[in-house]
């Protein structure tokens, strides 16, 4: 497709200014049927890669979503994962901490839905909401009640970041891989589609004053998402920071990065010991009687 996914790749080390990193780039799909087509070509690959991935039990892929409201999160989610195995997938969504979590670190909950070997799980939200909103909303840091430390204080955010890196290293050596996803959607692109939703009632439940409300913090968000994607890209689970002001656009560059994961892993179907090669020869014997 022409998708150099090295380019929405955040360098490691590297420092991030949103502001020169775009929100639309040229198509990938000259049609609504090419696109139609280009990603079924690659749900079928992403599929076939699953299947892979949990016969092999070795390896576990963690897929991070992180975006505004509105980028198009959910509906990534339901077109690029459409044909795999739900057996093999788990989708979570983090939103408001609860008060049996607050009583915890910020890691815990999402710990606590880690996917296992031969899995993929998908973190709509996910921990990093600890370095975002807690960081624009103090209100929601102080609520979480940590020792000795105050929400004006920088150096929590970067002991955050390093607890976030070695966990995510932590992971890495032990077979799960991360994908993380910044979906860059522009304020204005934001703007129509929530204004869409108030114009079709089948998507009415999804805004509300609040969401409105966010818009008034988009400065500050792209602060707080400018400096977590810069101290949180590393080699072992690197940050892609996706377009997303063409959905389909979005969808096509998000399945390509998967697929590059997973094809990256190498994975096959278990070769049978000869103990099952046995096995199997007498199983056939016994089905053909």
């Amino acid at each position: 497709m022409g998708i150099k996914t090295k380019q929405f790749c955040v360098a490691p080390g590297s420092k991030v200014n949103l502001g020169k990193w775009p929100t639309l780039v040229t198509s990938v799909y000259k049609s609504k049927k090419e696109y139609k087509a280009l990603l079924d070509k690659q749900v079928v690959a992403l599929s076939k890669q699953q299947e892979k991935l949990y016969a092999s039990n070795r390896y576990a892929v963690l897929v991070i979503f992180q975006a505004m409201d509105a980028a198009g999160k959910d509906s990534a989610i339901k077109h690029v994962m459409s044909g795999v195995n739900p057996q093999g997938v788990q989708v979570c969504s983090f939103s408001h901490p609860s008060a049996k979590e607050l009583d915890h670190d910020f890691l815990w909950r999402t710990t606590r839905a880690l996917p296992e070997r031969g899995h993929i799980g998908i973190f709509n939200r996910s921990y990093y909401e600890e370095v975002l909103v807690a960081r624009v909303h103090p209100e929601i840091f102080e609520a979480q009640r940590i020792p000795d430390q105050a929400e004006s204080n920088e150096g929590i955010w970067t002991e955050r970041y390093r607890s976030i890196l070695g966990l995510e290293r932590h992971l890495h050596h032990n077979g799960t891989h991360i994908i993380k996803l910044f979906l860059h959607i522009s304020k204005e692109e934001q703007r129509k589609r929530l204004l869409a939703r108030l114009e079709d009632s089948e998507k009415n439940w999804k805004i509300g004053l609040a969401d409105v409300n966010e818009r008034k913090f988009w400065s500050e968000y792209m602060h707080a998402y400018e400096k977590c994607l810069a101290a949180t890209s590393s080699p072992e689970a690197p940050w892609y920071i996706v377009p997303a002001d063409d959905k389909a656009n979005a969808r096509l560059i998000i399945s390509h990065i998967l697929l590059q994961t997973f094809k990256s892993l190498r994975l096959s179907y278990p070769v049978p010991s000869e103990r099952h090669r046995q096995e199997m020869r007498l199983i056939r014997k016994q089905l053909l009687k």
